[in-house]
């Protein structure tokens, strides 16, 4: 696509309680963000073969794992994020920079795939905006070491990360696990006042990302109180979405013809307004 460098791929995940022409979807707070930062969004749809999601993995620049709610073993999620994190990883080590980020349920899937077992454990966090509390890595991690220093302040002082999950990767099960201890760098941790856990991560030796928390909802999602829409709490929205697609400007991956490219856009598709429904997504694409 002319004028068209960087075309990121978000994973859809199926309906708990699926509807004719209604079996998955993708929360439209992820394309916008994504969108924000100069991106063209390409869904991935859930339970399609290997070989279809080999072309589309030769056809992007990056893919993101978002939030929601999914089984990490079983779920047509679970077996496409396994399918794109075995292919990242074998570009990668090709010289074929292939950047992957996951936020909250993808962040959760990460630490599944690379540890091969499920080490999460419940905590008390499923509606709270917090301050992130940065290890000695963050300030020179890939993902940080270019924020504002007032972004990163807020970032540590404020109540400008919301998370709304129930299931954690305790500081105490990342250490005990060799798999994650070696793959990840901690930049980020929190506690729900009983148990530690990590907030923010980043492959040593791959472009791969995970936040527990969710960038998303600063600047596009509305619908509880503890969603922050400061300044700074929109900042971050932006500058991890510019990081990321900065990202995925570093490898050539296109589709063959800009006719092929515009029957994958997201644009192909029109979101409802969820959020009138009582769902905590303002918006949400479906799919069949």
């Amino acid at each position: 696509m002319e004028g068209a460098f960087v075309m990121e791929g978000i994973l859809a995940q199926e309906l708990k309680y699926p509807e004719p022409k209604r079996n998955s979807y993708i929360a439209a707070s992820y394309v916008k963000t994504l969108e924000a930062a100069g991106a063209h969004v390409v869904p991935v749809m859930v339970n399609r073969t290997e070989e279809e999601y080999r072309h589309l993995f030769n056809s992007i620049n990056g893919i993101l794992l978002p939030g929601g709610a999914a089984n990490l073993l079983t779920s047509g999620y679970a077996k496409a994020a396994h399918i794109f994190y075995k292919f990242a990883l074998e570009a990668n080590s090709q010289s074929d920079y292939f950047p992957v980020w996951g936020t909250c349920l993808g962040f959760e899937q990460l630490l599944v795939i690379t540890s091969g077992e499920n080490l999460l454990c419940r905590t008390n966090t499923s509606g709270v905006s917090l301050p992130l509390e940065f290890t000695q890595d963050a300030a020179e991690s890939k993902l940080f070491k270019d924020f504002p220093p007032e972004v990163m302040t807020a970032l540590a002082t404020e109540n400008i990360t919301v998370n709304f999950h129930k299931w954690s990767i305790s500081m105490e099960n990342f250490t005990k696990s060799e798999e994650l201890r070696n793959f990840y760098k901690i930049l980020s941790t929190n506690t729900d006042g009983n148990i530690e856990f990590i907030s923010t991560m980043e492959a040593y030796d791959y472009p791969i990302y995970g936040v527990q928390w969710h960038p998303e909802k600063n600047a596009f999602e509305w619908s509880q109180t503890y969603y922050p829409h400061t300044p700074s709490a929109i900042k971050t929205t932006f500058y991890m979405a510019d990081f990321f697609v900065n990202e995925a400007k570093k490898n050539l991956h296109s589709f063959a013809s800009e006719e092929e490219a515009l029957k994958h856009l997201i644009q192909n598709h029109n979101p409802d307004f969820s959020g009138a429904d009582g769902s905590s997504f303002l918006q949400k694409y479906y799919f069949e």
